[in-house]
């Protein structure tokens, strides 16, 4: 009896997959850091039981139309406005993520972002790097406190959690916009519930974890950057289209806000002529918010075991729909 056939998108060392060979007839692309050809997907899923897909991946009618025998999308991501759900209900296709395994991970990133932001330490590191460290001077590269400053947090979800848990050890005074208000977390993390207007008008520092949905599509826009202090720090590491780029550009150049730290950005991958890129008071990394070996590894293994599971009849372990 054959297999089940699975394609991967992404090169991924196999030792990762060595405990699903026996089950599984694993296929892959051969490069880690260019996006497979569409064509190549094509062709792959055409007899392909199973999707193992990253965020850059289009998963749409299109696609589905060729992949008769296909029953699972593992999305290695938490987030999955790269697949169009309808389209796979139609399709009979589970759609699976990789929630919970990041979370952490994600959160040390947000504040990690924070921290390098507030305190300019690669705008510091490149004045090194360039050689131009000459003397000491009593505001040199002076930047912000983050202890016992305000911390905004929208979208309350595991993620904000973990960054309000951070903040706690700063003695930061924690408030948060959510859909529904989170009485728990409030508890737990002393945290205050406040509207989206008031965060942006009374926070030091804000950082958003929300999806990208109809609701939050360019939700920090002019008007968002303009209730904000001139000397917020602003922090994205959600979906880049959930800020207007142009607006936050603005911001950013004329004082509207102090600073900026994105690790996500509307259309990705950015270059290095990007308008954001090239600010002094703006902190651009390359979508990286999960990026360590342990994390990565275990949403590997999420959506591998994901794959094993449909396949096999079972239900998916994390299930989108």
């Amino acid at each position: 009896m054959s297999k089940p056939k699975v394609y991967i998108t992404r090169k991924i060392d196999a030792s990762y997959l060595e405990p699903y060979q026996d089950q599984l007839d694993i296929r892959m692309w051969e490069k880690e850091e260019e996006s497979v050809p569409r064509e190549t997907l094509y062709k792959e899923v055409a007899d392909a039981t199973a999707l193992f897909a990253v965020l850059s991946d289009s998963i749409d009618e299109d696609l589905l139309s060729k992949a008769p025998n296909l029953k699972v999308v593992a999305n290695m991501a938490v987030g999955y406005d790269n697949i169009d759900l309808e389209a796979c209900k139609k399709h009979h296709v589970t759609v699976t993520n990789t929630p919970d395994v990041l979370s952490e991970t994600t959160a040390d990133l947000g504040f990690s972002l924070i921290m390098s932001t507030a305190r300019r330490i690669v705008e510091a590191e490149e004045w090194v790097k360039q050689d131009k460290w000459q003397s000491w001077a009593p505001f040199f590269f002076a930047g912000t406190d983050i202890y016992g400053k305000t911390l905004g947090i929208v979208g309350m979800g595991r993620i904000g959690e973990g960054i309000a848990k951070r903040a706690s050890g700063f003695d930061m005074n924690i408030q948060y916009h959510n859909r529904s208000r989170k009485k728990g977390a409030e508890e737990r993390l002393n945290a205050k519930y406040v509207s989206f207007d008031e965060l942006l008008e009374t926070s030091d520092f804000i950082v958003t974890v929300v999806p990208h949905t109809q609701e939050t599509d360019k939700l920090f826009n002019q008007a968002a950057f303009e209730k904000m202090k001139s000397s917020a720090i602003f922090i994205n590491i959600s979906r880049g289209k959930v800020v207007d780029e142009e607006a936050l550009v603005n911001a950013l150049k004329t004082g509207e806000i102090q600073a900026a730290g994105l690790d996500v950005f509307e259309e990705e991958p950015i270059r290095a002529d990007h308008p954001l890129v090239g600010l002094n008071n703006t902190v651009c990394i390359p979508h990286i918010g999960s990026a360590s070996v342990e994390t990565r590894t275990k949403m590997v293994e999420l959506c591998m075991d994901n794959i094993l599971a449909v396949v096999s009849g079972k239900e998916a372990i994390t299930p989108v729909s």
